[in-house]
């Protein structure tokens, strides 16, 4: 038999990109969401979904971001969901706002969001920031 009869079903893969934390490389991330969900077999309503809500963090972050820093993101999926984890350096210590409508546009997209930000860091030049969310396949149609 071959390789994949002993596969596990929960087996998770993760892609991953850093990229300068400039609003002319959103079209890479876009786009690395985009062909990730696809290779993770998502719905073309499900592929919107989570290149919508990446856009969304990235942007916040990028738009905030400490210069000449860089946006790190990583994608995790298996058959069941995909998580998604945005990462950059900002200026402010409130990059993130929780009550904007980019957030709620990223919380009725995803199934969970959390964001996290710690003190700032003087070697980094400003607020090491966190912003995870993940996609559960078939979850969409309960919203």
């Amino acid at each position: 038999m071959g390789e994949w009869t002993s596969r596990s079903s929960t087996e998770t893969t993760t892609i991953g990109v850093r990229v300068p934390a400039r609003l002319e490389q959103l079209t890479m991330l876009r786009a690395l969401a985009e062909t990730v969900a696809l290779i993770a077999d998502f719905a073309l309503d499900e592929v919107t979904d989570i290149r919508l809500a990446l856009d969304e963090v990235a942007t916040s972050l990028i738009l905030d971001a400490v210069s000449e820093s860089a946006i790190d993101c990583n994608f995790t999926y298996d058959t069941n969901q995909m998580f998604v984890h945005v990462s950059s350096v900002t200026v402010s210590p409130s990059a993130v706002d929780g009550d904007g409508f980019g957030w709620h546009i990223v919380r009725t997209l995803t199934d969970s969001i959390a964001a996290a930000q710690s003190p700032y860091d003087g070697m980094l030049g400003g607020y090491p920031t966190i912003v995870d969310f993940s996609w559960v396949r078939g979850v969409a149609d309960d919203r």
